[in-house]
């Protein structure tokens, strides 16, 4: 695999001679937004499939993988347009494998564990292209009530497409108002009645077995820091319980650089306590550039690994999962405190708003991140902060600098191709046994 990026006068046409392959791969490797109109600045992945099948009538996705004596995910992950792997389309080419170039791709560093973040209504082919490229799939979110009771989701297609696709699904709880906003008063109310606690356990745990989950993600955010004890409580609490079913526990912790470190966010949040509960953790090493905050990176390379180092020296690095934006901001400038909101849009979404102002694509070589600068219709400047296929790298490559477990997307709404092709080159992804 090779990460190009585009320079002044490229097409897909001379960039796929420079290296020898197809145009229309290219393209849909990328899942290009704007393949006839490239950014300069813009990354591009270049592919090179080696053994290649093309589907005969009756062919199956467990037939063709028995036959070159490879698994069904990876014939998933090398073709994730596949989309729903029980409806094959006769005369189509599917890659088998892709040629590894030993002074580009070297040797993968290892396997890891993938969780990524959905919201119930996401786009079903969506989940279907992503799941190939996930251990753990978590439905965001349960709520419940001050009695224990649990606030449900509609939940059960996307548990069972996650089955289906060998992802085990995760069930997520968090303490949200009416409005979806995190909630302190709810959670509170919930630790300091026992009574309440152990109904809402037992609710979790009824609730884990009904609907076939694996484990339990426990995302608390803005805990109060008197209640920094109670609520390692009731994560402990809930690992008792749930362990010895087989199930589990998660726990998303703030990204912290020190086990002082003031904030609302971060005083409740004890990275060794925590770790030494839970089975796995997210630390949340995203959010930095964020919607009503100043434009900068979403998740910058340095402060990333000043989190992961922070992260290995309180916790187990094989329970510990980096966090992974799957998004991009948009801010109109100047920014002006408490009164500029960004826009959320998708990776691709970006590089397609790069192509229709016609600028070009910097790159920050601190936070390993694009960006660029536009100005809009109404004469208003804008800059974008996203992420492509060498800032995925270098992120995925900390997993493996730090020795962790793996890396966890907040959230896969957006299909992102880039970020997977990059995945898959460096490491292999563990699936449900």
């Amino acid at each position: 695999m090779i990460i190009h990026v585009v320079a002044p006068g490229e097409t897909i046409i001379s960039i796929a001679n420079q290296y020898d392959v197809i145009p229309e791969q290219v393209i849909r490797y990328n899942a290009l937004p704007n393949p006839d109109d490239l950014v300069v600045g813009q990354s591009i992945v270049i592919l090179f499939p080696d053994v290649i099948h093309t589907i005969a009538a009756g062919d199956t996705l467990s037939s063709i993988a028995g036959a070159y004596n490879v698994t069904e995910d990876q014939i998933l992950q090398n073709n994730f347009w596949i989309g729903d792997k029980n409806n094959l389309t006769v005369g189509e080419t599917l890659v088998i494998s892709y040629r590894r170039n030993e002074e580009t791709d070297g040797e993968k560093l290892g396997s890891i564990v993938v969780n990524g973040y959905a919201y119930p209504f996401i786009d079903r082919e969506v989940l279907k292209e992503t799941l190939p490229y996930l251990t753990y799939l978590s439905i965001f979110t349960y709520g419940f009530t001050p009695e224990g009771e649990l606030i449900p989701i509609e939940d059960e297609e996307l548990i069972q497409i996650a089955l289906d696709y060998g992802v085990a699904p995760i069930m997520m709880l968090a303490p949200m108002s009416a409005d979806g906003s995190f909630n302190s008063a709810i959670a509170h109310d919930m630790f300091v009645n026992p009574e309440a606690q152990n109904k809402l356990i037992d609710n979790i745990l009824a609730n884990l077995k009904a609907k076939n989950y694996r484990g339990l993600d426990i995302d608390f955010e803005f805990v109060l820091p008197e209640d920094k004890q109670l609520f390692l409580d009731f994560i402990t609490n809930v690992k008792n319980r749930l362990s010895p079913e087989g199930y589990i526990v998660m726990v998303a912790l703030a990204p912290k650089t020190s086990v002082e470190q003031p904030g609302l966010l971060y005083e409740a949040h004890d990275y060794a306590s925590i770790g030494a509960v839970a089975d796995d953790v997210l630390l949340m090493t995203y959010e930095w550039g964020y919607m009503f905050g100043p434009p900068m990176a979403t998740a910058p390379l340095n402060n990333v690994g000043t989190v992961l180092a922070f992260g290995v020296s309180q916790i187990d690095p094989n329970k510990i999962l980096m966090g992974i934006p799957n998004y991009a901001y948009d801010w109109p400038l100047p920014f002006i405190k408490g009164q500029t909101q960004a826009e959320a849009l998708g990776n691709m979404e970006a590089v397609a708003r790069a192509a229709e102002y016609n600028v070009t694509i910097e790159f920050d070589p601190v936070a390993q991140a694009p960006y660029f600068y536009y100005t809009d219709a109404q004469g208003v400047a804008h800059v974008v902060w996203f992420d492509d296929a060498r800032s995925m790298d270098a992120k995925f490559r900390l997993i493996s600098e730090f020795g962790i477990q793996g890396a966890g997307y907040w959230q896969i709404m957006k299909l992102f191709p880039q970020s997977w092709w990059v995945a898959t080159n460096l490491y292999d992804i563990e699936k449900e046994s």
